[in-house]
C-alpha cells in the first residue's frame, strides 16, 4: 500500500514532515510518497537516514497556507501539495492521505476531491482522547468539523467512530456515549433527545452498535466510553478545554516542584511519574485525527506536528488502510440508514 504525505502542510513543514517520513520508512512495509516542492524536500530527505526504496517525492510547487480561504484555495491552487496529494489518492495512486495543513482546506478537499460516502452528508473528525489513570484512549467524534448537526448525523458519527475504534484503536465491541448535560434520557436539547432515540434504535437493531446512553463531560477523561459522540462545536470545546487544562496543570506542577529544596528533592523522586503524566497529554503520542465519512482514507495531523507526530500518525494510518475501514463504514451506514429510515 502507498501512503501519500503532504510535505508542505503544517507549521513545521517541510523539515519535520520529511524527518518523520524518513524515520518511519524503516519501520513499515508500505511506501511513503511525500508531496511538495522537490527543491526543498529532496535535499532535506538526503540529510536523514531512510529506506530509499520506500520513499518517493511527487512535485507540487504551491502551498495552501493557514491564511488561505479553504474552499477558494482548494479550487484555485491546483498545484498545491494538498490538492495534488488528494488527487493522487482519488486516482488510485495512493491509499491514504495525511496532512498537517490548513484544517478547513483539508475538509474542503476531502469533500470536493475525495468525495463523501453515499448517505453521509457530514464527514466528521475523530480525535484520539487520552484516558486518565488507566492509559489507552477514546475517540471523540465530531471534534470540530460540524458546528451544527442533525440527529441522523450523530447516529452516523457513532457508527463511523465505532468502526474506527474497533479496527484501529483495538477496542472490542466499543461502547458509545452521547455527550449531554445529564445521564437521564429526557435531558438535553431537541437535537440530543432526537439523537438519543436514533442511537437507541441503532442499539436495538442488532447491528452491533453498543450505545450505553448519555454521558457527562466530567466523565469523558476517565474513559466512560470508547466512542464519545457530539456535534463539532461541543467536541471542539471539550478538546480545547482539555488541552488548556493539561497545560495549566503542567505549569502548576512545575511551579510547585521548584519552590524550595524540599520540593525539588520531591520532584527528583517523582521524575519518572511526572514524565508519564506529561506523556498522557502529549498529542504526538496519538498520531493524527481521521476524517471519517469520505470515500478514501484521510488523516489530519496537528498543525504543529513534529517528526514524532508524523511517525505516529503514519503508524495509525496503517491499520486504517489494512482493515479497510472506509469500506466497512460504507456498508454499515447503508444498513443503519435502512434501519432508522433516515435518508
Amino acid at each position: 500500500m502507498r501512503i501519500i504525505l503532504d510535505g508542505m502542510g503544517g507549521d513545521n513543514a517541510p523539515d519535520e514532515i520529511v524527518k518523520g517520513a524518513a524515520e518511519t520508512s524503516a519501520l513499515i512495509d508500505h511506501e511513503i510518497c511525500i508531496v511538495g516542492d522537490e527543491a526543498r524536500i529532496i535535499p532535506l530527505l538526503e540529510t536523514y537516514e531512510h529506506d530509499a526504496d520506500k520513499i518517493s517525492v511527487l512535485h507540487a510547487p504551491d502551498v495552501i497556507s493557514g491564511e488561505d480561504s479553504p474552499v477558494k484555495a482548494v479550487r484555485q491552487k491546483k498545484e498545491s501539495s494538498l490538492v495534488k496529494g488528494m488527487e493522487a489518492v482519488r486516482n488510485g495512486e495512493g491509499d491514504i492521505f495525511i496532512s498537517a495543513g490548513n484544517s478547513g482546506a483539508i475538509m474542503s478537499g476531502g469533500i470536493f476531491i475525495l468525495g463523501r460516502i453515499p448517505g453521509i452528508d457530514r464527514p466528521a473528525i475523530g480525535s484520539t482522547y487520552p484516558i486518565l489513570g488507566r492509559g489507552g484512549a477514546s475517540l471523540l467524534i465530531d471534534s470540530g468539523a460540524n458546528a451544527e448537526c442533525k440527529p441522523h448525523n450523530l447516529l452516523q458519527f457513532a457508527v463511523m467512530g465505532s468502526i474506527y475504534a474497533q479496527n484501529v484503536l483495538g477496542k472490542e465491541k466499543p461502547s458509545v456515549g452521547l455527550v449531554n448535560m445529564g445521564t437521564e434520557p429526557g435531558k438535553g436539547s431537541a437535537l440530543v433527545k432526537d439523537a438519543y432515540e436514533l442511537l437507541e434504535r441503532g442499539r436495538e437493531s442488532g447491528q452491533g452498535l453498543n450505545f450505553i446512553g448519555n454521558v457527562e463531560a466530567r466523565d469523558v477523561p476517565i474513559g466512560i466510553c470508547d466512542v464519545i459522540v457530539c456535534d463539532g462545536f461541543i467536541g471542539n470545546v471539550i478538546l480545547k478545554m482539555t488541552e488548556g487544562m493539561a497545560l495549566s496543570i503542567s505549569h502548576l506542577i512545575r511551579q510547585k516542584f521548584t519552590e524550595g529544596l524540599i520540593a525539588k528533592a520531591g520532584s527528583a523522586l517523582l521524575y519518572n511519574k511526572l514524565g508519564e503524566m506529561k506523556k498522557a497529554f502529549d498529542y504526538t503520542e496519538y498520531g493524527g485525527a481521521p476524517v471519517l465519512g469520505l470515500k478514501s482514507a484521510l488523516v489530519k495531523l496537528h498543525g504543529s506536528a513534529t517528526a514524532k507526530a508524523v511517525r505516529n500518525g503514519i503508524a495509525r494510518a496503517v491499520p486504517f488502510m489494512e482493515n479497510r475501514v472506509v469500506n466497512t463504514i460504507e456498508d454499515s451506514v447503508a444498513r443503519f440508514m435502512e434501519i432508522t429510515g433516515d435518508a
